[in-house]
């Protein structure tokens, strides 16, 4: 079937440069991207991330319940130092 498409350049240029590499007329390039963009196997493909979790433990007498505390005893500090205006 013939039809009109218009391709932005960047598109052109790629499928061009795909096709002198590939040694594959324009029309074949373009016709295999069309057929991998539309597969749903495409999409499928790369297998899913993995992540790896490690133990990360807290050093001996700290405490994750107070983390905070720190924080909470400067801000007061900083607010109960602060002059009036």
């Amino acid at each position: 079937m013939r039809t009109t498409l218009t391709l932005d350049d960047d598109v052109v240029d790629a499928l061009k440069e795909r096709a002198q590499r590939l040694d594959q007329s324009f029309k074949q390039v373009v016709n295999d991207a069309l057929r991998r963009g539309l597969s749903p196997v495409a999409a499928e493909s790369r297998p899913p991330y993995r992540v790896s979790p490690h133990h990360s433990g807290f050093r001996t007498g700290v405490d994750p319940l107070r983390l905070n505390q720190l924080n909470d005893e400067l801000q007061a500090d900083g607010f109960v130092s602060e002059e009036p205006k």
